[in-house]
């Protein structure tokens, strides 16, 4: 028995280890994506704080954050309490005591994994405020997103706060990942304004190509690659017949969420556009991983198929309407991350009979709320101390060169 319960530990710690090195990959993904969608002009910046957030929020996360979204004993159902500095692992007794109360994979595989969420989370803020934001401030912003506003919604979640309490579902983060740095994400983009040249007088849209469409193709594969730990390993086990056949379903479905979003967005841009636009493409696919991320166990293949279609259509509205709205997102991440969100926590309820649509509806008013709000006033701050948006002159030059001091192509720059 002893021999049965450390050989289960050991697999589930291992899975969700792997899975976390998944998470993380895309963050590469991530990155090359967002190069590829800014100009040559902004490339350098923009990986720039693609790996400096990454190792903030580990930083962060692992000072207070981790602490924050998974208290050892919350003040309440609302506040968890502050404390610093993750604790120790289990114990070999813990785990072979069995029963239900005995730990079955690390809390430093938990650590882990949990952490590369909050990077995930970061992430979508740099895409949206691409080409204008001053790199500093970005830097501190990160800190308080990843230290303080995305683990006190990931707590009233999957910390047993009082949005678990009220049967709230989100199985890998829509709503606490996504959606929470989407709002982030407006917050930054409401204060900054839009790029120069981007909207004219008279209410027209003028497109502002990116620089590398292969590297932002290459970046959506990656992005979707990853995925498959980014819900998988939400599963947390694998060590028996029935854990191993839900993990291969979220595979499954995971990967039909993509395929649907891809193909509804590719056929809606051809009908709008005329054209078969590729950013629409890409952000199509990253529209159904992100509506399926929410629940991808409960839904057979071609229900997840049908919601990241629906993604796809939602995301290619999206990035339309916001445009007309004079919001500028370089690399359509408020949409995929935020307006798809939203679609994917209330598609739950279509599949999950324990999800309600009040109770759906009220977890994505609360995380939506409260990291907008916090957001807001945690970039007002810093707009105040220190600005958020370089010179009209530093814009036009190109942030790569008055930001990092170099040219990520230093062979032709695209003014």
């Amino acid at each position: 028995m002893e021999a049965i319960l450390q050989t289960n530990y050991a697999l589930d710690t291992f899975y969700f280890l792997v899975s976390g090195v998944l998470v993380m990959w895309m963050a590469a993904g991530f990155a090359m994506l967002e190069a590829g969608l800014v100009r040559s002009k902004n490339t350098a910046e923009i990986l720039t704080k693609n790996v400096a957030l990454f190792a903030i929020a580990c930083i962060m996360y692992m000072v207070m954050g981790y602490n924050i979204m998974y208290p050892a004993e919350a003040v309440n159902s609302w506040f968890p309490g502050i404390s610093f500095l993750i604790g120790g692992d289990n114990s070999v007794e813990s785990v072979l005591a069995g029963g239900d109360g005995a730990p079955y994979y690390s809390d430093m595989s938990d650590f882990f994994f949990q952490v590369v969420f909050v990077a995930t989370a970061m992430s979508i803020v740099s895409g949206a405020v691409a080409e204008r934001m001053k790199l500093w401030s970005f830097l501190a912003f990160a800190v308080v997103m990843t230290g303080f506003i995305y683990p006190m919604q990931g707590y009233w979640k999957w910390g047993g706060g009082f949005l678990d309490g009220l049967g709230f579902q989100d199985f890998a983060g829509s709503g606490v990942v996504h959606m929470c740095g989407a709002a982030a994400a407006l917050a930054g983009v409401l204060l900054l304004g839009a790029r120069k040249g981007k909207y004219g007088p008279n209410g027209e849209v003028h497109a502002i190509p990116g620089a590398n469409m292969p590297l932002a193709t290459l970046g959506m594969f990656i992005l979707w690659m990853g995925w498959f730990g980014f819900n998988g390993g939400s599963e947390l086990k694998v060590s028996d017949v029935g854990e191993a056949n839900a993990v291969a379903l979220v595979f499954v479905n995971t990967n039909m969420a993509a395929a649907g979003g891809l193909v509804a967005a590719m056929m809606v841009a051809r009908i709008l556009f005329g054209k078969t636009d590729l950013t629409m493409v890409l952000n199509g696919a990253l529209a159904g991983l992100v509506a399926i991320t929410a629940e991808p166990l409960a839904p057979t293949p071609l229900l997840a198929t049908i919601i990241g279609a629906i993604g796809g259509v939602v995301v290619v509205l999206s990035v339309i309407t916001l445009d007309k709205l004079r919001i500028d997102d370089p690399v359509g991440a408020i949409s995929v991350h935020g307006v798809v969100g939203m679609w994917g926590l209330l598609a739950v309820t279509l599949s999950n009979a324990d999800a309600t649509f009040v109770g759906q509806l009220t977890g994505l008013g609360v995380i939506l709320a409260w990291t907008f709000a916090a957001s807001f006033i945690t970039w007002m701050v810093i707009k105040a101390v220190m600005g958020i948006r370089v010179t009209e002159e530093e814009e036009y030059e190109g942030v790569d060169q008055t930001e990092c001091g170099m040219e990520a192509y230093p062979e032709f720059t695209n003014k």
